[in-house]
């Protein structure tokens, strides 16, 4: 009993959600810092395994086998943009936990096809309506 009055509140959280906590600091950091912690708990006893957890993590998979609609009822964050930056928080998470490098866990990317760049389509120029000549006008004689 004595052992847990003596216990300073960094202590509470493993050192690897501690890393997390720290890591991912500020107040618009918040979901990546969960994510980071998901890396630390995540399923296998391997780097490669704990990677790939976090890709079943962060990228939307259909939940209904064949059923690529159901992709929609995954958790995952979703946009591309978000599914990224939630697979680096989660890697970290798992760098953390396997005490791996910090080069090494930058270099970790997804196994998933990038998604191309689309190239904004040029806005069609505004054309001002003309107005309405005689023979445009509808007649009214029979």
């Amino acid at each position: 009993m004595r052992e847990m009055k003596e216990m300073i509140p960094q202590q509470w959280a493993s050192p690897c959600g501690s890393q997390c906590t720290h890591k991912f600091a500020a107040l618009t950091q918040i979901p990546w810092r969960v994510f980071c912690k998901k890396g630390c708990a995540a399923d296998g006893d391997t780097w490669d395994e704990c990677v790939s957890a976090c890709e079943n993590i962060c990228y939307k998979d259909p939940v209904l086998k064949d059923q690529k609609w159901s992709a929609y009822i995954d958790r995952s964050p979703g946009a591309a943009n978000y599914s990224e930056e939630c697979f680096n928080a989660c890697v970290a998470g798992c760098g953390y936990k396997f005490e791996m490098p910090a080069k090494k866990v930058e270099e970790v990317h997804p196994n998933r096809p990038t998604k191309p760049h689309v190239a904004k389509q040029p806005t069609p120029k505004h054309v001002e309506p003309k107005a309405p000549t005689k023979d445009d006008m509808p007649c009214t004689s029979a």
